[in-house]
């Protein structure tokens, strides 16, 4: 594959790595890394500012290019959830998630790696072996390293679809501890 392009004039060299992008996120189903993305693009160019302009070539359309995870990947719009939800049977997808279910990832979110023991100490109660299973199926927590602790018990860390579900780019993106108090959120999973 040709990547720098050099028999193009500038102008469609720039459109033509765009081009290459948009497709690139298109085929993900995850958020692609700058890395991945540099791999199609000549050596001069900027996969922050392509990125840029393929957000702006596609302002007015329903979906969007959104930095998650520590890369980008192709979402719709929040304003056009209904309409999916009323054209295709989606709700397979939705994840259904109990109040005490989110405070979990919370905690494991905010305090990884963790074992459940950790997460027994923070809300003072057993966390069960099926919740946690129900989390890892979905893809929101993963197995992290195991605990220097006696028995080596398992920890558990979020995943890259916890930061796309959640709307973050990186852990550092999670709310900070005092501002969730304010707002009338129990700190105990948190803090």
């Amino acid at each position: 594959m040709d990547r720098e392009l050099s028999e193009l004039p500038p102008d469609l060299r720039w459109r033509e790595w765009m081009r290459r992008i948009e497709a690139v996120l298109f085929a993900s189903a995850s958020p692609v890394p700058r890395e991945d993305l540099a791999r199609i693009v000549g050596q001069g160019a900027s996969v922050d500012l392509l990125v840029e302009d393929l957000r702006a070539d596609l302002e007015g359309r329903a979906f969007e290019v959104a930095q998650v995870a520590g890369g980008w990947m192709f979402r719709t719009r929040p304003v056009y959830a209904p309409a999916i939800r009323a054209a295709a049977d989606v709700g397979v997808q939705v994840l259904d998630l109990s109040e005490f279910e989110v405070a979990v990832l919370g905690a494991i979110a905010y305090h990884q790696p963790i074992t459940r023991d950790g997460l027994k100490d923070i809300f003072g109660k057993e966390i069960s072996r099926d919740l946690i299973g129900r989390l890892h199926a979905q893809n929101l927590i993963g197995t992290g390293p195991r605990s220097p602790r006696r028995g080596a018990p398992y920890t558990y860390v979020t995943t890259e679809k916890f930061l796309a579900v959640f709307d973050l780019e990186t852990l550092q993106d999670l709310p900070d501890r005092e501002q969730l108090m304010d707002a009338g959120f129990d700190g105990g999973a948190l803090g």
